[in-house]
């Protein structure tokens, strides 16, 4: 065969591993990862437990990046001990050897079949079966594709220039790491450079010497990824679990290297098949890695608090706390993180009211300016949002998972519309006022202030049924709409009861009066469409529309 042909064959056999393995992640994190995310933090008791439930979740996820995001989360929020979290990182260092365990024996008759099941599965309706058949494919796929690379490379298992060439490399087991780190950096997969590799050590196309060493270069390649990519100008905190997984990593990588001659001896006379002793290399590096470090978490965690101690400085209120750009392989943290975003605008918009009560009943252009600038921490936070949520893969996202991301949309969007409103209507008025020097009379004041404070029970309102979506709790603030009008209706009547008795001082606050209602009621629309209508929506609950038919 043409080399240039066999080098095409080779890279695709590549890509198709490498997309059997995004395949098999995808559908075991659509079909199960909020379960994970679940057990993951319902097992951060102890490091123990810790280390058990990362081995778990990663030997399911095939990822242990995707769970490694997920502990970083809980980390960073302070929802788990640092110490805990390194211990889950030690275990998902070992359950990500599991899969390539598992595909070192000779399993590649199995492979249509795999496919066969996962194709039915996914032509299904059901989200849950289509999820499961997505994870055969993926399986089926990878297979399928090691099966291929062993046929390439066994004509050119005894290619002098190769064996030549190889022979040279195996002598800088230094350059076997750099390389299979790079190639594990640049594939986002240890599992599928480690199944390369044992494919060609398998033909004798690597010598051991050098496959280990490549080996020992995709385990360290694979803390690269979480630490390059989650590096931002976040808090320095939120980064100890990935250096933390880059250090014990390194350091065993470091240690392996100085004795890898006389492993790579032994390891031979005890295995003769070379697949087999890449796998159990592997994993014995990572079994050996978590036993030395697991009784010194405790000075290691205080170690890297030192390396990096959280920020004290004050935080810009408009920039984003929780959209972390390495998150986006994992939908679930990632749309987790988005809705924390999002309840941040509830706050701001909550403040924003607070403000505009007291500059209503007492005006203060000063206070004013500093209320108004919460319009701004709306605007950037809402956009923030908007570019991550549209920057996922929408391959990666399940009919749950888009659900979910138009709901955040929505509250995020209604959110800020209503800080529009806020902000250019109500206070701009309040500052009119102040200028003018021009006060409501008493009743009208009290009376907005009243619906002020709905105003703003109402936002807390829709702030927790946005995180729990319970349908009674979503028709109680969808019926708030109603009664604005009523509201609306009612103060408006009383008002020009007033206008005729003369107990408004002049035409010019009738007018700011009349443009407040019609201001707090089109804010509270918004509200309501933020967290009400789509949880009522998705259960059928909302009519078309207001309109009697000519029936």
């Amino acid at each position: 065969m043409d080399l240039s042909l066999t080098i095409l064959n080779l890279a695709g056999s590549v890509a198709l591993l490498l997309w059997g393995v995004h395949m098999a992640r995808t559908g075991v994190q659509r079909a199960f990862g909020a379960k994970l995310r679940s057990a993951l933090g319902g097992a951060l008791r102890n490091r123990l437990a810790a280390f058990a439930a990362g081995l778990g979740v990663t030997a399911v996820l095939q990822s242990s990046t995707a769970t490694g995001l997920m502990v970083a989360s809980f980390a960073a929020g302070g929802f788990v001990d640092l110490t805990a979290a390194l211990a889950v990182m030690l275990g998902a260092n070992v359950g990500t050897t599991l899969i390539v365990q598992a595909l070192s024996f000779d399993v590649a008759e199995i492979a249509p079949a795999l496919i066969l099941v996962g194709v039915i599965l996914f032509r299904r309706a059901a989200a849950a079966p289509r999820d499961l058949g997505r994870a055969a494919i993926g399986l089926g796929l990878m297979l399928m594709a090691l099966h291929q690379l062993l046929g390439l490379l066994t004509p050119y298992e005894d290619v002098p220039s190769l064996r030549l060439l190889l022979g040279a490399i195996a002598t800088e087991p230094v350059l076997d790491v750099i390389v299979a780190a790079g190639l594990t950096w640049a594939t986002h997969s240890s599992a599928a450079v480690v199944l390369v590799i044992m494919s060609l050590a398998a033909k004798g196309t690597a010598p051991p010497l050098a496959a280990l060493a490549m080996a020992l270069g995709a385990n360290l390649g694979a803390a690269l990824n979480p630490w390059f990519e989650g590096v931002s100008d976040a808090d320095p905190a939120a980064r100890r679990v990935a250096l933390g997984n880059l250090i014990n990593r390194a350091v065993g990588v470091a240690v392996a290297l100085a004795f890898l001659s006389t492993i790579s001896r032994f390891l031979v006379t005890v295995e003769s098949d070379n697949a087999r002793l890449v796998a159990d290399f592997h994993t014995a590096f990572n079994v050996v890695l978590a036993l030395v470090f697991m009784p010194l978490l405790t000075p290691f965690a205080a170690l890297l608090k030192r390396m990096l101690p959280a920020r004290v400085d004050p935080a810009d209120p408009s920039r984003p706390l929780y959209l972390d750009p390495a998150a986006a392989e994992a939908p679930a943290i990632a749309l987790g993180g988005a809705a924390r975003e999002a309840l941040r605008l509830a706050d701001a918009l909550e403040a924003m009211l607070d403000g505009m009560r007291d500059a209503l009943a007492n005006p203060d252009r000063r206070q004013i300016g500093e209320t108004k600038r919460l319009d701004d921490v709306l605007d950037k936070l809402n956009a923030a949002i908007k570019a991550y949520l549209t920057g996922l893969d929408p391959e990666a996202l399940s009919a749950a998972d888009h659900r979910r991301l138009r709901d955040i949309l929505t509250f995020s969007t209604n959110l800020e519309q209503a800080g529009d409103i806020v902000d250019r209507g109500l206070l701009a008025m309040a500052t009119k006022m102040a200028k003018r020097g021009v006060v409501f009379s008493e009743s009208g004041r009290d009376e907005i202030l009243r619906i002020v404070d709905r105003l703003i029970a109402n936002v807390r309102t829709a702030a927790s049924l946005f995180m729990t979506g319970d349908e009674r709790a979503a028709r109680q603030l969808a019926a708030e709409k109603e009664a604005f009008r009523a509201l609306e209706v009612d103060a408006t009547d009383a008002h020009f009861e007033r206008l005729r008795s003369g107990r408004v001082d002049s035409a010019e606050t009738s007018a700011l009066h009349l443009d407040a209602l019609r201001d707090l009621k089109a804010v509270n629309t918004h509200i309501v469409a933020a967290a009400a209508y789509p949880v009522l929506a998705s259960r059928g609950e909302l009519l078309s529309t207001r309109i009697r038919g000519d029936a």
